[in-house]
């Protein structure tokens, strides 16, 4: 504990002029699902999110909240703005989602500072709220979405510089990554994204990404390339070891002459990692991670007429994991997304096949149905 303590005292001090910054907040009255601007122009919003689903794997039933968020943001100055978010999942107590100050100059050159998104792939950037499947994360996970060692639901506290340069969009920064187990002389974690966006260009807050726009933004086709790496990032106290990552996404959105919107989604993924769940090191816990390759592509068609308040979103997603110290796995997703308000608003119903899962290695092969609706205010 101690020793996390002094790294992170370590990290903050470098940041510390930045950080400083926002201790400029003022206080602003708020309301939940509003913005308030004060009298000196300081803005102030909130907003919340959850997702739930009724899911029956192999039979055997049950009703979760896996999401349940509260979004609040604001800014200072033209210049200077915060984010603070909270997550509930499946029922445990809230935690700090994102702590961010944000020193926005201009399109090209931006600084966050504090708890945030590690710039990764598109289906961890998007997240669960702008995904486009609902059971997207069968692929093995970057270390900021595995257990929590290392950051948690993507997120780890550091420092990220982003911008754009015409239709070419950049993220980079340098993060906790894992901070105890193997990393006894806290080494940092370096995460870098860079995406070209050859038509129209996709729109986010910040570095995010979406998997769907649902034809909003017209034509879409971007190729995105995300790396990750930290010495000393596995393994155990006594024995550690190095991993980096690397990853091509590829987003394609096309509006037909009809209104229909086809959407695919593909993804390869190479991670090099000295201890993995199927190679340990032989004392003390380890914090482990996937070696080896995975894929997946999905596909899409958003039919362009309403029925009801909304329209019918098919897709079928395919992916495989083929680690270097273990069998391969696989998983099939077929579902059917009904979209009222984008990706504020969706029903979905689907049905997975295999036994592919976040970890990368090969769990329960299993037939899972689930029921799930997602609503942000």
């Amino acid at each position: 504990m101690q020793a996390e303590t002094q790294s992170k005292q370590r990290l903050l001090s470098r940041v510390c002029t930045l950080a400083v910054m926002a201790g400029a907040v003022m206080p602003l009255s708020a309301v939940a699902g509003a913005s308030f601007e004060s009298e000196g122009g300081q803005t102030f919003s909130v907003g919340a999110g959850f997702r739930g689903q009724f899911q029956s794997v192999d039979g055997d039933s049950e009703f979760t909240l896996p999401d349940i968020r509260i979004y609040t943001s604001g800014s200072l100055h033209d210049n200077v703005k915060f984010t603070f978010n909270l997550q509930q999942r499946d029922g445990d107590t809230a935690d700090v989602l994102d702590a961010i100050a944000q020193f926005e100059f201009s399109p090209g050159f931006n600084i966050w500072v504090g708890r945030m998104l590690t710039p990764a792939d598109r289906i961890e950037m998007s997240g669960p709220f702008y995904g486009l499947s609902w059971n997207q994360y069968r692929q093995p996970l970057y270390a900021s979405d595995q257990s929590g060692q290392a950051g948690l639901i993507g997120r780890d506290e550091g420092v990220t510089f982003w911008g754009t340069a015409g239709k070419f969009q950049y993220a980079a920064g340098t993060f906790y990554g894992v901070d105890e187990y193997s990393n006894q002389d806290d080494n940092p974690l370096y995460a870098a994204r860079f995406a070209y966006n050859f038509l129209n260009m996709e729109a986010n807050p910040g570095y995010y990404t979406s998997s769907t726009y649902y034809g909003g933004l017209g034509n879409i086709l971007t190729l995105a390339l995300s790396l990750q790496s930290q010495e000393d990032g596995v393994g155990s106290e006594f024995e550690a070891g190095d991993f980096s990552g690397w990853t091509i996404d590829l987003l394609s959105e096309t509006v037909l002459t009809g209104g229909g919107v086809v959407t695919l989604e593909a993804e390869y993924k190479s991670f090099d990692a000295d201890y993995t769940l199927a190679s340990q090191p032989l004392t003390d816990d380890c914090f482990c991670l996937f070696d080896g390759e995975s894929a997946f592509a999905t596909a899409a068609y958003l039919f362009p007429t309403d029925v009801g308040p909304g329209k019918f979103q098919p897709y079928v997603r395919l992916v495989e994991n083929s680690p270097s110290d273990a069998a391969s796995s696989s998983a099939t997703e077929f579902g059917l997304n009904y979209v009222v308000n984008g990706h504020n608003t969706r029903l979905n119903f689907n049905y997975v096949s295999g036994d592919a899962n976040a970890s990368g290695y090969a769990g329960a092969d299993v037939d899972v149905l689930s029921l799930g609706m997602q609503v942000q205010l």
